[in-house]
């Protein structure tokens, strides 16, 4: 269950003796096809190349464990770890319908419940149908509480409640489900505007992460949707989603690359525990690892 089948498929520095030209190129085709982005591709190449000069790196071994560190360095942006200071820390969950999001708050709620934390679930994606349904299940797998109101609520106003019920309750953290349509940016705009608003008036010493939910096997829309979210609230890290074995997984490096986005967690399977917190180091093993 390779993050990188294609790679492996290729056999990245398999099959090659020497550090010729054919190797660089071949190289780059791997990484694009594993979808690394191609100037993410070039980018990592062209260090590769300056650094085998440099250390005068003779044989391919020696180049791979080069490019592992190139691309570690590249995915080692701002701090991978969650801020919860401020009580209650507010988490707000962003991204398109389908990527998983809903499911995300579950696992991330789960994972702050076993730490021994209270949390509360706010049902903001009023404009889907059965989107606080959703969340109730999640809500009771995870143990958490949860504040939710009829189908086309004013998101606003089920974070203004959830913020109150989780003050009165002495709740750790707030998740917050959002909408997940890009199809009018500026109701997109208005709608976290006005939820920020929100939190900043109610929570002004919490701290706020905007966590924007991608799913690995949409490939280039991935990056597509995190440069549409990233025009309209500032987003303070990334979750990936789906990377098992269908995924290609070279998404995760063009986007910690091209947006200087940190990745806080990685999605590898369907259980609670297979929400991983990010290690550039182990994810960059998915490369290399026959």
């Amino acid at each position: 269950m390779g993050l990188f089948d294609k790679i492996k498929k290729i056999g990245l520095f398999k099959g090659f003796s020497k550090l010729d030209d054919e190797f660089y190129e071949n190289l780059e085709e791997a990484m694009i096809l594993a979808d690394v982005g191609v100037d993410t591709t070039l980018k990592a190449v062209e260090q590769l190349r300056a650094r085998v000069k440099a250390e005068k790196i003779k044989d391919v071994e020696g180049a791979k464990e080069c490019m592992r560190e190139i691309l570690a360095e590249m995915m080692t942006v701002g701090d991978s770890g969650l801020d919860l200071s401020g009580k209650p820390a507010i988490l707000l969950f962003i991204g398109v319908n389908g990527v998983g999001k809903t499911t995300t708050i579950g696992k991330i709620g789960s994972k702050l419940k076993a730490e021994g934390k209270k949390v509360l679930f706010s049902a903001a994606d009023t404009f889907r149908a059965a989107a606080a349904e959703q969340l109730v299940i999640w809500a009771d797998r995870a143990g958490a509480e949860i504040v939710r109101q009829n189908e086309g609520a004013d998101p606003a106003a089920v974070v203004f409640d959830s913020i109150a019920a989780a003050k009165a309750r002495g709740c750790d953290a707030v998740l917050v489900d959002t909408a997940g349509r890009l199809h009018n940016k500026a109701n997109l705009m208005n709608e976290l505007n006005k939820i920020s608003r929100i939190i900043q008036r109610e929570c002004p010493d919490s701290s706020k992460e905007t966590l924007l939910v991608l799913d690995a096997t949409t490939g280039k829309n991935a990056v597509s949707q995190a440069r549409e979210f990233g025009q309209v609230t500032d987003i303070t890290g990334i979750v990936i989603t789906k990377l098992d074995g269908t995924a290609k997984g070279g998404i995760a490096v063009t986007i910690a690359d091209e947006f200087d986005m940190p990745i806080k967690y990685i999605g590898v399977g369907e259980g609670i525990e297979d929400l991983k917190e990010f290690v550039p180091e182990e994810f960059i093993g998915g490369i290399f690892d026959e």
